[in-house]
């Protein structure tokens, strides 16, 4: 196969994709979940929780909903409508850390789960880790010589 047919190959198996019907339903879908995870905020602080214990509570509230839903093999179907609007938000990397846990599991605790549980979160954590550090750094540096 030269690289003409595979081209014409590729064309034909690729999906076509309205770009701006992918990108109204992600911004529906992420904003469900942020309506939701704002309802739960807000009935957490009814239930008296000051705003850290409720911000808390809400961030693994929807956590727990996410790696629920990947359990059930859920998200499948919620990212085929939803795409970015699921995965972008924190149940997505939920998602990812729990995917990766049911796949490798009967490879084992350690040589499965242990050891390839952060296969997809591993580069999102080092990279937001040392993303956060150099600007801690250069606010540290900005506020050392007057600027801020």
């Amino acid at each position: 196969m030269d690289r003409k047919d595979y081209q014409t190959y590729v064309e034909q198996v690729t999906p076509k994709v309205n770009g701006w019907v992918s990108f109204f339903k992600a911004y529906l879908s992420g904003g469900i979940i942020c309506v939701i995870g704002q309802c739960l905020y807000t009935w957490f602080k009814s239930q008296g929780m000051m705003h850290t214990l409720a911000n808390n509570y809400t961030t693994l509230v929807l956590i727990f909903a996410s790696v629920l839903l990947t359990g059930f093999n859920l998200v499948g179907p919620i990212t085929k409508f939803a795409g970015a609007g699921y995965l972008v938000p924190i149940t997505g990397f939920a998602n990812s850390v729990a995917s990766c846990a049911l796949e490798f599991k009967r490879e084992g605790q350690v040589f499965g789960v242990g050891s390839q549980i952060f296969n997809i979160a591993g580069p999102v954590i080092l990279y937001g880790i040392v993303t956060s550090w150099l600007f801690g750094l250069l606010y540290w540096i900005l506020i050392t010589i007057g600027m801020v």
